[in-house]
């Protein structure tokens, strides 16, 4: 896994891709794909994915740790600027 400061805000990912530690890991427990879907659907090398899923696993704090901050700072960001589209089908403009 590499981490390179200017690329994907320096979290690991593949070296050669702009995917991320995080994202195998979001992909593997939170959407239930196996190694193989995530190879087929991204081009990448099995062993990429272990690798990095070893990763996730040796430093799964730090990892999940940042999927939350991603998750709060998306509601952040959803609570400060509200959907123009939403708040058109709710009628409220």
């Amino acid at each position: 896994m590499l981490r390179t400061p200017d690329i994907c805000g320096g979290k690991p990912r593949i070296g050669g891709h702009r995917i991320t530690v995080q994202n195998i890991a979001i992909w593997h427990d939170r959407l239930g794909w196996d190694a193989d879907e995530i190879a087929s659907e991204y081009d990448l090398k099995l062993a990429d994915i272990y690798a990095a899923l070893a990763y996730y696993f040796a430093h799964r704090e730090e990892i999940d740790q940042s999927i939350r901050e991603g998750k709060a700072f998306v509601e952040e960001m959803k609570r400060q600027t509200p959907s123009k589209l939403e708040e058109k089908l709710q009628g409220k403009t």
